[in-house]
């Protein structure tokens, strides 16, 4: 997995591309936390996510609840309808911010 990162006006987005599970979960979720501890507002671009696993699930989970004990917004966006359809499936959709 690939994870293209940008930083702008003190919001960092990162960008996913491939696969978000068990092979790749670590990897992103070291990513995601140094972001959360770098800014206060965290996007994930899921424009390029092609597939997310328990294990991914997960590491949204970590993230969010990172992003709550650091007072910072953590929010997904360009989520494709595959993926929204785990999301919903698991009860996600309840607990992130999705734009």
């Amino acid at each position: 997995m690939i994870v293209n990162k940008t930083q702008e006006n003190g919001r960092i987005t990162l960008v996913p591309e491939g696969r978000l599970d068990a092979v790749t979960s670590q990897h992103f979720q070291n990513d995601l936390i140094e972001a959360l501890e770098a800014a206060k507002e965290v996007s994930l671009d899921f424009s390029k996510l092609t597939y997310v696993s328990s294990a991914g699930l997960r590491v949204l989970l970590i993230g969010q609840k990172t992003a709550k004990t650091k007072n910072a917004e953590y929010t997904l966006f360009n989520v494709s309808a595959e993926i929204m359809e785990v999301l919903e499936m698991t009860g996600f959709t309840d607990m992130l911010t999705i734009k």
